[in-house]
């Protein structure tokens, strides 16, 4: 059996969804964020808040990535961490009609069960927790 290989590249190619520059919502320890790039970004400043927010308020991720290519102040332990705050954050299956896999919405107004979001989260814990053992 061959293996399959999704690659993506750019928001707007096919399996775009996985860019960091896709537009969709994320929460991350009680703060929405406008994309994941957003907020890798504004991870780089965690004793500035008030350039976290600038980062969090650009209109595009591409603006946010730009500003803090050339903001002074970038954490010292920028380059030890930085795979560790994109690990940590929630996967989401951001279906407009799949309720069961995704998050669309149920009849009932709730949110969707995220299924696939939820797999691939316990999927990645595992894979950490066997990488520490």
């Amino acid at each position: 059996m061959e293996k399959s290989v999704i690659k993506f590249y750019g928001v707007g190619n096919e399996w775009g969804e996985f860019s960091n520059f896709f537009k969709a919502e994320i929460l991350i320890d009680g703060e929405t964020w406008p994309t994941t790039e957003h907020y890798f970004q504004a991870q780089k400043f965690p004793s500035q808040p008030e350039i976290q927010q600038k980062i969090r308020n650009f209109e595009e991720p591409g603006q946010a990535a730009k500003f803090s290519r050339k903001h002074s102040g970038l954490r010292s332990d920028w380059e030890q961490i930085k795979d560790g705050v994109m690990r940590d954050a929630e996967i989401v299956e951001a279906s407009p009609t799949d309720s069961y896999w995704g998050n669309a919405t149920r009849s009932d107004g709730s949110e969707g069960f995220n299924k696939l979001g939820r797999l691939l989260m316990e999927i990645r814990e595992k894979l950490a927790n066997e990488q520490q053992e």
